[in-house]
């Protein structure tokens, strides 16, 4: 197979794609050995009707089956081998396909080369979380107020499952300081991240770009929807929610590919599980400031 990589634009490229006779002769002989098997033909069992008369019925089906499993492959095995970080299906033009032989041109939309440096030893201000009593206070008046009681004493603590006032304050220590943890935990993450973003620059593919909108529309349609938003409604806002939530998709794809450029550096997985692993990374190779309450 040759293979000839042309760069169209900063994030496109076209493949011009040739098989060679061997594997296009090949491939035939596999479909219609199949087609040999299943085919229907009067005066023949199944497997035994002459190749000419195969050929005379089934041509047609033949050649649209050898493009179906030929052209994926090929094409495949083409980005494999100039080693193209591609990231989106491609566009087919130009399919040929004879007896001995098989080209097409393959354009697809690949990651852009994000040279990321200094990601380690970002600077991390943080702050140690506690708790003060106020804060506990605030909360069990909350509760009382939200159950009309006079007084917050065991008896309010009984009612929301705990044995008395103390325990319960206990347990709002607690949730509260885990709020205030998790609060100052994407704070950092967010330092991180617009720390490395605005290192970069690069050009965005729109591919990415435009099924990050999709997906992040799709949502606040469901959310927008079990708060009983009319569905009418909702397509009547389609452009204007569009237009509103464009550019938090186009920050979240900077995010993910400057993330995934690290991971790469790094030798972490590009899977599902990529960005909470190169955040895990990121966090380790910090320097950390703390400054306790």
């Amino acid at each position: 197979m040759k293979t000839e990589v042309k760069k169209v634009e900063s994030n496109i490229r076209e493949l011009n794609i040739e098989v060679s006779g061997e594997v296009v002769k090949n491939k035939f002989e596999d479909v219609f050995k199949r087609i040999s098997g299943e085919a229907k033909i009067p005066g023949f069992r199944p497997g035994h009707a002459p190749r000419d008369i195969l050929e005379k019925n089934y041509a047609g089906t033949a050649q649209e089956q050898v493009l179906k499993e030929l052209v994926p492959d090929s094409y495949n095995e083409a980005v494999n081998k100039e080693g193209l970080d591609v990231i989106e299906l491609p566009e087919i033009s130009e399919v040929k396909l004879d007896r001995s032989s098989l080209s097409f041109k393959a354009r697809v939309e690949v990651s852009p080369e994000i040279d990321v440096k200094d990601y380690k030893g970002i600077k991390i201000d943080y702050k140690a979380v506690s708790v003060a009593s106020d804060e506990v206070k605030r909360a069990i008046d909350s509760l009382k107020e939200s159950r009309k009681l006079d007084k917050a004493d065991d008896a309010l603590a009984k009612s929301l499952g705990y044995p008395d006032l103390s325990e319960l304050e206990k347990v709002l220590d607690k949730q509260i300081f885990i709020q205030k943890e998790n609060a100052e935990r994407q704070k950092i993450e967010s330092q991180i991240v617009e720390d490395l973003i605005k290192k970069v620059d690069f050009k965005l593919p729109q591919g990415l770009v435009k099924r990050q909108l999709e997906d992040m529309l799709r949502q606040a349609k469901v959310d927008l929807a079990l708060k009983g938003v009319a569905r009418q409604k909702l397509e009547e806002e389609d452009e204007k929610m569009r237009k509103e939530l464009e550019p938090e998709a186009q920050k979240q794809v900077r995010i993910y590919l400057v993330l995934s450029a690290i991971a790469k550096k790094e030798n972490i997985a590009l899977d599902d599980h990529m960005p909470r692993r190169v955040m895990e990374f990121l966090f380790r190779e910090a320097n950390w400031k703390v400054e306790h309450a």
